[in-house]
């Protein structure tokens, strides 16, 4: 059963990392849009691609925008948020039960 538990371990600590790495990746695309960045650049276009699936449905859920703010990158930092504390901690008390 330990091999469960260490599984979950792992699995865990590979899910936090990779939502860490994505809240990052959403907090620099909000920075650097606020300047005019080029849409050439293999760094703007790497961020908007992997960042605007997420941010668009969200942008059509509550409307584009909130005055002259753009809403979705927080929405989606407060979601992983919740996702690390609810799913990565959840998962490494399951697998201390099973150690």
């Amino acid at each position: 059963m330990f091999l469960i538990g260490n599984l979950l371990n792992a699995l865990a600590v590979v899910i936090d990392i990779a939502l860490e790495i994505y809240k990052w990746i959403v907090i620099i695309r909000a920075i650097v849009s606020w300047v005019n960045p080029d849409p050439y650049n293999p760094i703007v276009r790497f961020l908007h691609n992997v960042t605007e699936p997420v941010l668009r449905p969200i942008r059509n859920a509550i409307g584009y925008r909130l005055g002259p703010i753009d809403v979705s990158p927080i929405i989606v930092i407060l979601a992983i948020i919740f996702l690390q504390y609810f799913v990565v901690l959840s998962l490494k008390h399951l697998a201390v039960t099973f150690r």
